[in-house]
């Protein structure tokens, strides 16, 4: 059994959006009490902290940073048609970056195997100077600068298997060879971005990683596209760290997307990415959370990815034939990216 890292905190809980929206606290509050009933083995709680305005600012406009910070004062403020602070809305946000930091720092030491951050607002939506999409901070994308400028790692690899595309993180990177940005995600749908042509500028071309998926995929297909692309891309990358970018919202039920995965898949997902950690990176993993709007499926599928992460032997069980759809366009992703990455055709060894 391995130690797993939990980062969570009540006032998460205190970011308000708004009556009736999806991203609301009752999603943390099913999260928590699946993991309370599920008495899960090795759980080791990650003390949070607000980032500091310096490390927002790695990621951020400065003057966007004051802009979220002065939220702080008001009952409600609307910062796009999606997303809305209430006066706990900025101290979330911050505490979710913290914690995520300071999750980092125990996995860099060995502390813990590795970590999961249940935090809210999400982040991988945040621009540059732009709220969106219900995010405030990149969460993920502030932590692969910190894993640079704090822990000294030399290349990290972003995985990001959310219904939505992470706009915000792809331009973060988008010419930066040291990051690569690995998404699937349902397309054409919002946010409109992750073409299987946007693949970097510059150095940095090809180490942006678009799987854009019609809808309807399943459990057997993502494991599939990340055997057949992630894995080798990965190989040759060489990551020292793996950070994730978990959304939920590709559960078969969820109500804003029309992926198909079972909660069990999400389980299955995340035991190809520990893999990919302790071959590659001394297990050095840390999960963030991003979307998931049935309330069921999120809490389910957190709890099995918490159980790939304590377990000692990692699977993903049998192999599943991929839907048509999805084989076309992992085909269409190698021969993007062939040039980039000889060893693609090959897909898992």
């Amino acid at each position: 059994m391995r130690k797993v890292g939990i980062v969570r905190d009540s006032r998460f809980l205190e970011h308000d959006p708004g009556p009736g929206h999806p991203e609301s606290p009752a999603r943390l509050e099913a999260i928590y009490q699946a993991m309370d009933k599920a008495s899960l083995p090795g759980l080791v709680d990650v003390d949070t902290r607000e980032a500091e305005f310096e490390e927002l600012a790695w990621n951020h406009h400065p003057d966007y940073v004051k802009r979220i910070f002065n939220t702080a004062s008001v009952e409600r403020f609307q910062l796009d048609p999606d997303t809305a602070t209430s006066r706990g809305s900025c101290t979330a946000a911050r505490l979710a970056v913290g914690g995520l930091l300071n999750a980092l720092e125990l996995v860099d030491k060995g502390d813990i195997g590795s970590a999961f951050a249940l935090v809210r607002p999400p982040g991988h939506h945040a621009e540059y100077d732009a709220a969106m999409g219900f995010c405030l901070f990149n969460n993920v994308a502030v932590a692969a600068h910190y894993a640079r400028r704090v822990l000294g790692y030399r290349r990290v690899l972003i995985v990001d298997w959310d219904l939505h595309h992470g706009n915000g993180t792809q331009r973060s990177f988008y010419e930066d060879p040291a990051v690569l940005y690995f998404s699937t995600h349902q397309y054409p749908y919002y946010p409109g971005t992750g073409a299987v042509e946007e693949l970097g500028r510059g150095e940095a071309k090809g180490k942006t990683v678009n799987v854009p998926l019609g809808a309807g995929a399943r459990d057997g297909d993502f494991i599939f596209i990340f055997k057949e692309i992630l894995i080798p891309v990965a190989n040759f990358f060489r990551p020292d760290l793996i950070l994730v970018s978990a959304g939920f919202d590709v559960y078969e039920g969820d109500p804003l997307g029309g992926m198909r995965v079972t909660i069990n898949g999400f389980g299955r997902m995340a035991a190809v990415l520990l893999h990919l950690a302790d071959s590659l990176c001394n297990g050095r993993i840390v999960f963030t959370l991003e979307g998931g709007y049935h309330l069921q499926g999120l809490a389910g599928g957190v709890v099995e990815v918490l159980k790939a992460c304590s377990r000692d032997g990692r699977t993903w069980d049998a192999e599943d034939a991929p839907s048509p759809g999805v084989a076309a366009v992992v085909e269409q992703v190698k021969r993007v990216l062939g040039a980039y990455y000889p060893d693609l055709a090959q897909g898992y060894r």
